[in-house]
């Protein structure tokens, strides 16, 4: 049995990083940059993102709605689980690990030692909750 194509998948294509549209993202620091590679997140059904969170940027204590499976592209993906930022805490993931976040799970991230790249597979829409509002850009 054939099932319907979702948003963006009825036809066979392929993403190279020269295609890639980083734009800001209004849950994030302004310096970190989010793509959409699949999908539309903002919609329920399947969806692939890019995040790239350069030098020293941090994302406090934060939850989504929904499972995620984040994919390290390059460099070295902090993440730490918990609601409050605990350096002691954080898991380095090198490139190629993935990384499965269950809902609802509180985490924080840093790119402790340099720009990284990561790419979200879920099931939208895409959410995100800062623990602390003082921590949500999209407050300032």
């Amino acid at each position: 049995m054939m099932r319907a194509h979702q948003p963006g998948q009825d036809v066979f294509r392929s993403v190279h990083p020269e295609d890639i549209d980083w734009q800001p993202f209004p849950a994030f620091p302004p310096p970190a940059r989010l793509a959409v590679v699949v999908g539309k997140p903002t919609a329920p059904g399947p969806y692939v993102i890019r995040v790239k969170v350069p030098s020293g940027v941090k994302l406090m204590p934060h939850r989504h709605p929904e499972d995620r499976v984040y994919t390290v592209i390059s460099g070295v993906f902090y993440i730490g689980v918990g609601e409050e930022f605990d350096e002691g805490k954080l898991e380095a993931h090198p490139p190629g690990a993935v990384v499965v976040l269950p809902s609802g799970t509180p985490h924080f991230h840093w790119a402790k030692s340099g720009e990284y790249v990561t790419q979200v597979t879920a099931i939208g829409p895409l959410g995100l909750e800062y623990l602390d509002p003082e921590d949500d850009p999209r407050n300032a």
